[in-house]
């Protein structure tokens, strides 16, 4: 009975023991990792979801990649599609992406591609060599208005670069081309060229534009137009351990100021478009972070060559010598741009640095203006109505040009549009004279001239609807050229002529900035305005 009282008490005395001490040990167990930030908030809980806010300028006007040429949308779509051949972290080397190896023949005229296996796109589909055959007939039969990037790096003199794709096996295709193309594999790894599900656009083609289907490393969610896109992490994704955040939100605010504040309000995690303005605070402020992106743009003032009074190639230098581009740079730009004279940026191999370009002459201006007989109309100068990293504000841009341009006897009335309405119209040709610009997508020179001047882009990328078919055959000759002195030659020779044509005030090349929060880690700027976030973590 005594030893049965003690057992008893023994065991009372180590249930009260265990108690205290699972009580003491309990502060242990709190959540410590990051808090779910999407609206601003610290990072302090890792049983949540680790959220990243993005605000940026303006909405994306589709998130199929294959169907759209603006950067909003690239931005969003280059975090749900993977491309068969990647670029680097930072700059436009060559990295295997879906295609983990590649090889071609002596003539430049068969790629061959092994594909990485055992991928599947975010609707259970299987990623296979048939799934990207049927990629390519897609755009190749949607033509130019609807796949309007295909249409301007894979066919030439109305002809389609690319002859044939075919599948050999589960997870090897061959490219056929039906001549040599020199920005080949860089075009692959274009964000247009991203790799849709079959199943999906089979099933509805138009709905990839609101509800896209990759393979990436983040899925769609859910878009509410003009206010955000919400994407999350995709549990399935080829990497290991890859991505690090759960849920990214896309978040628009228009107006640059509206949007830096957010930042500091710690209401979004990073915002771009930013104006150089902000430099010095976000420098200044310890819980921000200034990211600058490698510059690869170009900003200018496209004029109309098809409208009057631009279809006058006099009145297009005069409008050239009109501009103070110096002044624009130093009042808009302070210190991160500099004045542009070629449609391309110095650091594109084949920019030819003996253009002298157009001096800011106001008297040269209305020289020229009274040689071509201009009437005085009153012009319509449009204004872009979002921060673009090449302009950081086309309103006030706008503005200083409208006074320069009165002051050579040009009156013009400021117009804008939704962006995506704003872009539509001008590729209509209906503006008479635009301010708009052009990150590059793939660092080759193809991709500025060719893609933005050549006839064969009007109703494409080419607003301007210049057509100059001297250049157009140095353009071709460039594409098929595999030497690339010889190629870079043939460029300058294009960019001469380019400035004695004027279609395009170039106006400048801009160093843009982002900024985030301290808590952001790794978040590296792309030189093609597509940043991938799958790296990007939060502490």
């Amino acid at each position: 009975m005594k030893k049965k009282k003690l057992w008893t008490l023994g065991v009372m005395l180590i249930l009260v023991l265990s108690t205290i001490l699972a009580a003491c040990g309990g502060s242990d167990s709190k959540d410590t990792g990051s808090k779910d930030t999407s609206s601003g908030g610290d990072s302090t809980s890792s049983s949540e979801p680790k959220t990243l806010v993005y605000g940026r300028g303006g909405d994306s006007t589709a998130l199929d990649p294959a169907t759209v040429t603006e950067g909003e949308s690239f931005k969003v779509t280059v975090n749900i599609y993977e491309t068969l051949i990647n670029f680097g972290e930072n700059d436009v080397t060559l990295h295997p992406g879906l295609a983990k190896s590649w090889e071609s023949s002596e003539d430049g005229l068969t790629y061959t591609m092994q594909l990485e296996e055992g991928v599947k796109f975010h609707d259970g589909t299987d990623f296979n060599a048939e799934a990207v055959v049927k990629n390519f007939e897609r755009w190749k039969a949607g033509g130019a208005d609807k796949f309007p990037y295909y249409a301007s790096q894979f066919t030439v003199n109305e002809k389609p670069v690319i002859e044939s794709i075919t599948a050999d096996g589960d997870y090897k295709v061959i490219f056929k081309l039906a001549q040599p193309q020199a920005p080949f594999l860089k075009n692959l790894a274009m964000s247009p060229f991203a790799i849709a599900s079959p199943t999906a656009f089979e099933k509805d083609d138009e709905a990839l534009k609101d509800h896209p289907v990759g393979t990436g490393p983040f899925k769609f969610v859910e878009w509410k137009r003009n206010d955000s896109i919400t994407i999350e992490k995709n549990p399935d994704y080829r990497i290991a351990d890859l991505p690090k955040l759960d849920k990214v939100i896309f978040r628009s605010i228009p107006d640059n100021s509206a949007r830096f504040n957010a930042l500091t309000n710690a209401e979004v995690d990073v915002v771009d478009g930013l104006s150089p303005s902000d430099k010095a605070s976000i420098e200044s402020n310890a819980d921000l972070q200034l990211i600058e992106r490698p510059s690869m743009n170009v900003g200018y003032l496209g004029l109309t060559v098809t409208r009057p009074p631009f279809d006058n190639v006099k009145v297009r230098q005069a409008v050239n010598h009109a501009i103070d581009k110096q002044a624009l740079v130093d009042a808009f730009y302070e210190g991160l741009g500099e004045t542009a004279k070629n449609p391309m940026p110095s650091i594109i191999a084949g920019y030819n640095d003996e253009v002298e370009g157009y001096d800011y002459d106001p008297e040269k201006a209305k020289a020229l203006l009274a040689e071509a007989g201009y009437d005085g109309k009153e012009i319509e100068l449009w204004a872009m109505p979002v921060p673009r990293p090449y302009m950081p504000d086309g309103q006030k841009i706008a503005e200083a040009i409208q006074k320069n341009l009165a002051d050579v006897g040009m009156k013009s009335k400021i117009v804008t549009f939704e962006w995506a309405t704003y872009l539509e119209k001008a590729e209509n040709g209906e503006a008479d004279a635009f301010l708009l610009g052009w990150t590059g997508d793939n660092g080759d020179a193809d991709n500025f001239l060719y893609t933005l001047l050549d006839g064969d882009n009007i109703h494409s990328n080419n607003y301007t609807f210049y057509d100059n078919k001297e250049v157009h055959e140095l353009f071709v000759a460039a594409q098929t050229e595999m030497d690339e002195d010889k190629r870079n030659d043939l460029y300058k020779q294009a960019q001469v002529i380019i400035s004695k044509d004027a279609p395009w005030v170039p106006l400048a090349h801009s160093t843009p900035i982002l900024a985030a929060n301290t808590k952001v880690t790794n978040y590296v700027a792309h030189p093609t305005g597509s940043d991938r976030l799958d790296t990007v973590d939060v502490k």
